[in-house]
């Protein structure tokens, strides 16, 4: 069975000389290290030997590549343009170097919104990247804000998605939600309150029914949305109508969203999820290197889907979708 994952992440020396660490990242990066059997930020730098004897030991094909968190998000357009740059050019050395291994989404520096689509169309039209990877908020900042529907724009007329990917949560939250619980705030619970707060947002800001082939990639299975969308709906599909918006909430959630499995290894949520959006909305992902290879390929082969659909799901959505050779 083919497989393509396609939130898989890589590092630049820039990103190691301007990403600060702090307390809750180091013990969060060592302990994680530990726990699954490989040096997070050493396998996070490579973009050769190493990633590909992990893939080729787990049958991972491809991998769909992308900027690390915090990605570009974490700066200001001065810091943020070079760095985004550096980033998706040494992805498509890597590219050049390994063909048929290594796509990838685009890191934009968002602070900039007018070069981010710029940066997106290059990356599209000269470099072959199949969309964008955005880490969240930019410092603070949310997409629903309509000084960066051009990178919209440029994503629909190119027909390929936007992956949003978690970051840290907004100051704000993490002050009200998460002092002295830092350890909640990353990946076990903040990432998916900040990302799906962030989606909706969007969807209700009305930027679909201004670009309405667009699309937009959750991972984690969705960061909660699956199991909350009906309950979201029913409360609020009058609001929306009343904000002006021409489609239902669950309408959108169906038409402009695509989930991942990356870093979800539990069956249930799995059922929900194919059940709330059906099988040709989710795509296989890892998330590595804070997951690792066995886990995602295992969960995939073991859950209790037809052969076809999990065929889908490991490569022919990604095909179909990200207009990847089949």
């Amino acid at each position: 069975m083919k497989l393509i994952a396609i939130e898989e992440h890589f590092i630049t020396q820039m990103y190691k000389e301007k990403v600060s660490a702090n307390e809750f990242r180091n013990f969060y990066l060592t302990s994680r290290s530990k726990q699954i059997g490989h040096d997070i930020a050493a396998e996070n730098a490579d973009l050769g030997a190493s990633r590909l004897a992990h893939m080729d030991a787990m049958g991972v094909d491809v991998q769909v590549l992308s900027f690390g968190s915090p990605g570009t998000q974490g700066f200001d357009a001065a810091t943020a343009i070079p760095m985004a740059r550096d980033a998706n050019d040494k992805l498509y050395e890597a590219m050049q170097k390994y063909p048929g291994r290594f796509e990838g989404f685009a890191a934009l520096p968002t602070a900039d919104p007018e070069a981010s689509a710029r940066e997106l169309e290059r990356c599209v039209k000269q470099l072959g990247f199949k969309g964008t990877m955005i880490h969240g908020h930019t410092q603070g900042s949310f997409l629903d804000e309509k000084k960066y529907w051009g990178i919209f724009e440029v994503a629909e007329k190119l027909d390929v998605p936007i992956y949003l990917h978690p970051t840290y949560p907004h100051p704000d939250a993490i002050k009200a939600y998460f002092g002295g619980y830092e350890d909640l705030a990353r990946a076990a619970w903040g990432f998916a309150l900040d990302t799906s707060t962030h989606f909706l947002r969007i969807v209700y800001s009305g930027a679909f029914d201004a670009y309405p082939k667009l699309q937009f990639i959750l991972g984690h299975l969705g960061e909660g949305i699956p199991f909350s969308m009906h309950r979201l709906h029913d409360h609020t599909y009058q609001a929306a109508a009343k904000r002006g918006l021409k489609k239902t909430p669950l309408e959108y959630l169906r038409d402009n969203m695509l989930v991942t499995t990356s870093g979800n290894w539990y069956e249930p949520a799995f059922v929900c999820t194919m059940l709330a959006l059906g099988v040709d909305k989710i795509l296989f992902a890892i998330d590595w290197p804070y997951e690792p290879n066995t886990a995602g390929v295992e969960f995939l082969k073991k859950i209790s889907i037809s052969d076809a659909d999990r065929e889908k799901i490991a490569h022919g959505n990604a095909e179909r979708i990200l207009r990847m050779k089949a």
